[in-house]
């Protein structure tokens, strides 16, 4: 009986309904969209720059990632690796050789370039290496061909079959120099990566650069991505410390997430306006509701209905009214979300440069995971509860002689 009352009660005043149910609908229709737009642009940055440059966490020597030189390489320890493999929650560890040398062909100047010596199958099994790829293929194990990034590959002008000359210094100052083909040609999806990285077999470029059975580094691939300080601190048992060092990609990046931190507190503050706007409409609606209202609440209750009865009946109604609105606003957000999750907006002008300089590609993809919608859906039915208190505490206080009169 108090669903039905509650139910018809809503529809007695259309317009006043109506209104309130827009507001909290757009509210947080809005709300939706700019979280979704935001964690979607920061899921991207953190995967593309993760994914093209250090991984989720790294072993490497002490002070290697201050000043990244071969002479700062080591060679991993048998005992170390296999201690950290027999970790529950380490999937992987990926060993990579990496150094700057200079670049050229026969139809270009020279570029500066990025070495990359690593185990293709491995980064094609954990980064999806082998999907990024344009045309031709990757160096094997044990073959002698590089693979270039997309944006290298157009300044050089070179393509599949060419020739690379790389002109470098390798480890304790020998002569790093050789000729190699190329066998394929592949997107990043990482701006400064695409125009600087080539990606060698690894034990080609240690043989290259005289670094034997040494890396820069070996990527360590978590199981749960959420959980890598629990698993840095229980790895740092396994290796000699004095030595190596486990950085996580929050301490190797730590200018990307200072950015991400400062754009989430700005979207925050502009949240926090809409649920006030939200909060304020509610209220203006509780308020007349209520004011409207008084002689029917003391009519009521002199022919002995109970105040409890009453008080919920009036919360149910504020509720549903509530519900609706984050019903709506929830699925006008959805086809949004998904639209631009699966046709990212592309940023041109200041825009770009600005992401390009943090290694991000210029996209703006939207996320479709459904915590958006719990969370601010939640968070808005929180406030209108809160706010539908106020009527709640009229009935209990509310003098039925004294309301008849008006």
């Amino acid at each position: 009986m108090l669903f039905k009352i509650a139910w018809r009660n809503i529809w007695r005043n259309k317009r006043r309904s109506l209104i309130t149910l827009a507001s909290v609908a757009f509210a947080l229709f809005f709300a939706i969209v700019m979280r979704s737009m935001q964690l979607g642009t920061y899921d991207k940055a953190y995967s593309s720059v993760i994914n093209a440059t250090t991984g989720f966490m790294q072993w490497q020597a002490n002070g290697y990632w201050d000043k990244q030189t071969l002479e700062r390489s080591f060679i991993p320890d048998s005992l170390a690796r296999e201690k950290m493999l027999s970790d529950p929650g380490l999937e992987a560890l990926l060993p990579r050789l990496e150094s700057f040398a200079l670049l050229a062909s026969d139809q270009s100047e020279t570029k500066p370039g990025f070495l990359k010596g690593v185990d293709a199958e491995m980064e094609s099994r954990y980064f999806d290496l082998s999907e990024k790829l344009l045309r031709g293929a990757l160096p094997k194990k044990g073959e002698q061909g590089v693979c270039l990034a997309s944006k290298l590959a157009e300044s050089l002008k070179l393509d599949v079959g060419d020739t690379l000359i790389i002109v470098g210094q390798g480890y304790h100052g020998i002569s790093a120099n050789g000729k190699y083909p190329v066998l394929g040609v592949a997107d990043l999806k990482n701006p400064v990566a695409n125009k600087s990285t080539v990606y060698l077999d690894l034990a080609e470029l240690q043989y290259l650069t005289g670094a034997y059975n040494r890396v820069s580094a070996e990527v360590l691939v978590p199981k749960d991505p959420d959980d890598l300080e629990a698993l840095q601190s229980r790895l740092l048992t396994d290796i000699d410390t004095s030595s190596t060092t486990l950085l996580t990609w929050r301490q190797m990046l730590p200018e990307l997430i200072e950015a991400m931190e400062a754009d989430s507190a700005g979207g925050l503050a502009i949240l926090f306006i809409l649920y006030l706007v939200i909060g304020f409409g509610v209220f203006g609606t509780i308020l007349m509701l209520t004011a409207e209202r008084k002689p029917e609440f003391g009519i009521l209750l002199s022919i002995g209905m109970n105040r409890s009865r009453l008080a919920l009946s009036t919360f149910m109604e504020t509720t549903f009214l509530n519900l609706l609105g984050i019903i709506t606003g929830s699925l006008l957000a959805l086809p949004i979300a998904l639209y631009y999750h699966y046709n990212p907006i592309e940023l041109s002008g200041d825009m770009d440069a600005m992401m390009e300089d943090y290694g991000m590609e210029p996209l703006l993809p939207f996320s479709i995971d459904p915590d958006i919608w719990f969370t601010h859906g939640g968070i808005v039915l929180c406030i209108s509860v809160l706010v539908s208190l106020y009527a709640i505490v009229s009935i209990y206080r509310l003098n039925p002689v004294k309301a008849m009169r008006r």
